[in-house]
């Protein structure tokens, strides 16, 4: 077994536990029956995104600030972040009537901020800085330096990640049943940390995985060298769980206390996030579903046994929409996008209708350079497909009438540029 001198210790979270469990829903742990029936096995959700700010992090949150001594609360505290670290301190500020101060990226939503007001109240002042994470990051240091108020930072700090392994203790204790797996999310690893922590000691035989955006493997990268690792970049799509580099304090327990750390596609992700909102009217947030759309890669695993997925929060913003379904399409190989340089005569689009398109094909995107005296034009065309089995058919047709076209999905240089 490995050892525990790097976890915090159960007895001190389950004191954690009653210091602020009267700020907390004690969110349910739920038996899902759809879920169990695909993966052959009993799965339970810990429910986070019905917490009171949509996520765990009030918990974290809490616990640092109500810890603090007198003098510390009345010099006041500050944070960064444009997302659920600012709604949980806001909300822990506003409970405990302590001035915070949250410093958010200026390219922030008005809905983040909206909410983080309407948790906060009178108790925290919101400043709008730079236009990234790290601008704002870098605003909150300078602030606490100059001000004297206490940084509340969203992940590596010892009394942050006790308040997140409440997350843990709460399982634990409602399930009436040996826990085989536990699946959460890691972003800079306070959850991981905590949860871990937690179980590695009352529940030595559970498997705890943590799960990643493949876009963010900050903690995989770093247990498989055995340092932190900071990433060069990262697609910032999993907001909740995107982070350049974890912190030392979440590395050490982690290392220790996950058995595996998995990495899931980003359009998978969204696959999920669709699929749980049409079929059983959950609202997700992309790194809530990480430790549901995770299962794939263990199903022989986790067959015939108890597992619990740590949903870890809901707040998505309904304007992401369109950016999900547009991700999970791609994902899913429903959705295709090429330059095709069409013939510059009569009747070419029409033959490309007609003739190349497959009686469920539609065209999602159709982007024509002006007419020059060249004998080909340039076009960006998307086309949906209703199967993927579908996409064969359409580049043999392509072909078939020699139209000269680029798949651009799996170019992300260009994708980018022009989708």
């Amino acid at each position: 077994m490995k050892t525990t001198t790097e976890f915090i210790a159960a007895t001190d979270i389950e004191r954690c536990y009653q210091r602020i469990k009267d700020t907390l829903i004690r969110t349910p742990l739920i038996y899902n029956k759809q879920l169990s029936d695909v993966y052959g096995c009993n799965i339970y959700l810990k429910r986070e995104d019905l917490q009171v700010v949509r996520s765990y992090k009030n918990r974290g949150a809490y616990n640092k600030i109500s810890s603090l001594t007198n003098a510390e609360q009345k010099a006041g505290v500050v944070c960064a972040s444009a997302g659920n670290h600012a709604q949980g301190f806001a909300y822990s500020c506003e409970k405990l009537n302590i001035k915070g101060k949250i410093f958010m990226p200026a390219p922030t939503p008005k809905q983040k901020i909206s909410q983080v007001k309407l948790f906060g109240k009178n108790c925290v002042d919101i400043e709008l800085v730079g236009d990234t994470f790290d601008d704002a990051a870098t605003a909150a240091k300078n602030f606490a330096t100059e001000s004297g108020a206490i940084l509340i930072p969203p992940f590596n700090d010892l009394k942050v990640i006790e308040g997140q392994g409440t997350v843990g203790l709460e399982i634990f204790k409602d399930a009436d049943f040996p826990i085989d797996y536990l699946f959460m999310p890691i972003g800079g690893g306070g959850l991981s940390a905590g949860v871990g922590s937690y179980f590695k000691q009352l529940s030595p035989a559970t498997v705890l995985i943590g799960v990643e955006p493949s876009g963010a493997p900050a903690m995989k990268n770093s247990i498989e060298k055995n340092e932190i690792v900071k990433l060069a970049s990262i697609d910032k799509f999993v907001d909740g769980a995107a982070v350049k580099q974890v912190g030392d304090l979440t590395f050490a327990i982690c290392k220790d206390a996950l058995d595996e750390v998995a990495l899931v596609d980003e359009g998978k992700i969204c696959t999920l996030i669709l699929r749980l909102y049409n079929q059983q009217a959950m609202v997700v947030e992309p790194a809530g579903a990480l430790s549901i759309a995770v299962l794939d890669q263990y199903k022989a695993s986790i067959k015939n046994k108890n597992v619990v997925c740590v949903v870890s929060g809901g707040n998505n913003d309904i304007l992401r929409t369109e950016e999900i379904k547009e991700r999970s399409m791609l994902y899913e190989g429903l959705k295709h996008y090429f330059v095709i340089r069409f013939p510059q005569r009569a009747g070419a689009l029409k033959e490309f209708v007609q003739d190349v398109l497959g009686p469920e094909d539609s065209i999602s995107r159709f982007e024509y350079t002006k007419r020059n005296n060249r004998e080909t034009g340039p076009a960006l065309v998307g086309v949906e497909l209703q199967h993927k089995k579908d996409y064969e058919g359409l580049i043999e047709r392509m072909k078939e009438r020699n139209f000269n076209f680029q798949l651009i999905n799996e170019n992300p240089d260009l994708f980018n540029l022009l989708v």
